[in-house]
């Protein structure tokens, strides 16, 4: 369903956007966003749930006057779950969480709690735990689309079942409520882990630019996630630092610690694809802090 198609359909049902919140889910800033073309791509499950309603899929109450508590409830969106929200969360990383809504506490929050967040709201699901990652910096997106070109070039040169993805892309790591996360950039090569909305499951490589709002994450909760979940390969580089932490899951437990200089090659692809550290380095030099 297009925007224009959306846009028809609400004035033809008269729906507020108050209603269309209530109906659906989906915070009313967020809406107000999508309907005015500031946010452009929305959420997968966003976007589902807005249409659901409009496609009058769920039940909404006769007159187009807004329901009552005990009238309706919210449409569950993010994969067919039920949930309660009208409010958005906010959320802090280096706080490690925001504080107690709606009688739940961190570590009690679900995937679909993560979906009520705004699109634009760069967040992250581990355990429980709702982070807010900030919005990455100039290097930090120079770093991640450099790395990507990398893989995707040798991805399609070589063929294979192979996929890379770049961030913002949900991944679902543990296939359980708990957990939502989104890595910089991932290789999936078991392909029935791609669903429309992101990846269900571990995939093969995972990559974090460090910023500083990820800092302490990346080194310690993630590294842990990861491992433990069954990704085989995950690398982290650090623009302060100037270095490249690359973790072999597979044959190795101790990282290889390399400056960003020379070239380093993916285990993933038995060090065949190779990634030139020091173009990473310049792409850190080109910019003033």
């Amino acid at each position: 369903m297009t925007l224009e198609e959306m846009k028809r359909i609400k004035q033809e049902r008269g729906y507020t956007m108050a209603q269309l919140s209530e109906y659906s889910g989906v915070p009313l800033g967020t809406l107000q966003k999508i309907f005015t073309g500031e946010t452009a791509y929305p959420r997968y499950a966003t976007r589902q749930a807005i249409e659901r309603v409009l496609a009058g899929e769920e039940t909404i109450p006769s007159g187009g006057t807004m329901p009552t508590k005990n009238e309706h409830k919210p449409a569950a969106y993010g994969d067919g779950e039920k949930q309660k929200t009208t409010h958005t969360m906010c959320v802090s990383e280096p706080a490690n969480a925001y504080g107690v809504q709606r009688g739940k506490r961190q570590g009690e929050y679900t995937v679909a709690d993560y979906y009520t967040l705004p699109d634009e709201l760069r967040a992250e699901l581990i355990d429980g735990v709702i982070y807010d990652m900030s919005a990455p910096g100039f290097v930090h997106q120079r770093i991640a689309g450099k790395m990507f070109s990398y893989v995707d070039a040798y991805i399609q040169k070589k063929g294979g079942n192979c996929i890379p993805a770049i961030s913002p892309v949900d991944v679902r790591l543990d296939c359980d409520d708990k957990t939502m996360m989104q890595p910089d950039l991932v290789i999936v090569c078991d392909r029935n882990k791609i669903k429309r909305w992101g990846i269900m499951g571990a995939p093969e490589f995972v990559l974090e630019v460090v910023s500083n709002s990820t800092r302490k994450m990346d080194y310690t909760k993630k590294l842990q996630k990861y491992a433990e979940a069954g990704v085989k390969e995950y690398w982290i580089i650090d623009p302060e630092k100037k270095i490249l932490m690359a973790y072999d899951f597979v044959n190795e437990n101790m990282p290889c610690i390399y400056p960003l200089e020379g070239k380093a090659g993916l285990a993933l692809y038995n060090g065949d694809l190779q990634i030139d550290l020091k173009e990473i380095a310049d792409l850190i030099q080109d910019w003033p802090e």
